[in-house]
C-alpha cells in the first residue's frame, strides 16, 4: 500500500541568523527524501560568511541570485551573482560568501543531496553568537563543520 505524503508550501519553514545573514530553511532532507535542501540567503551589505571558507564532498551547492548582487569565492576566483544568475559549487570546491556593496543580497540554495540541514546552521549561530561581535572559535567552528560533513579551509595570511 502506498503511504501518502504530505504535500505543503515550504514545508520547513524555519529563519536561523548566523552572524549578519539570515538563513530561511524551505525544504530539508526529511522534506525531499533527501534529494535536496533549499534554503534562501539574505546577505546584507558589508557582511561576509562569519565562518570559515570551506567545502564539502557529499554534495553540490548551487545558489540562484534573487535581489543584489554576492560575491561568492570558489576556489579562489571571486564570481558576483546578480538577479537571474545562477553558480553550481561542485564538490570539493573551497568557497565563502560576500557582500561588497551596501544593499541587501538575496540568494536561493540548493543542496543535493540533501547532505546538511537546519542543525548545522544553529549550531553555528550559537557559536558565532558566543563571539559577540568577534572572530567565531575556529576549533568549535570546525568540530560542527566536520561533523556536519564540510571541511574547513586552512586560515589564510
Amino acid at each position: 500500500m502506498r503511504q501518502e505524503a504530505q504535500v505543503r508550501l515550504n514545508p520547513s519553514e524555519e529563519t536561523i541568523q548566523v552572524g549578519p545573514t539570515k538563513i530561511r530553511f524551505l525544504v530539508t532532507g526529511a522534506d525531499s527524501n533527501g534529494s535536496a535542501a533549499i534554503f534562501e540567503l539574505t546577505i546584507p551589505g558589508g557582511a561576509r560568511l562569519a565562518g570559515p571558507a570551506h567545502s564539502h564532498d557529499a554534495y553540490e551547492e548551487t545558489i540562484y541570485g534573487q535581489a543584489g548582487v554576492s560575491t561568492w569565492t570558489v576556489d579562489g576566483e571571486p564570481i558576483e551573482i546578480g538577479p537571474g544568475q545562477a553558480l553550481c559549487i561542485p564538490r570539493g570546491a573551497v568557497h565563502s560568501f560576500a557582500n561588497h556593496g551596501t544593499e541587501e543580497a538575496r540568494a536561493l540554495a540548493t543542496l543535493s543531496p540533501a547532505a546538511i540541514g537546519p542543525e548545522f546552521f544553529r549550531e553555528s549561530a550559537a557559536v558565532i553568537a558566543a563571539a559577540a561581535g568577534g572572530p567565531p572559535d575556529r576549533a568549535k567552528m570546525a568540530e560542527i563543520m566536520r561533523r556536519h560533513g564540510l571541511t574547513p579551509a586552512p586560515p589564510t595570511a
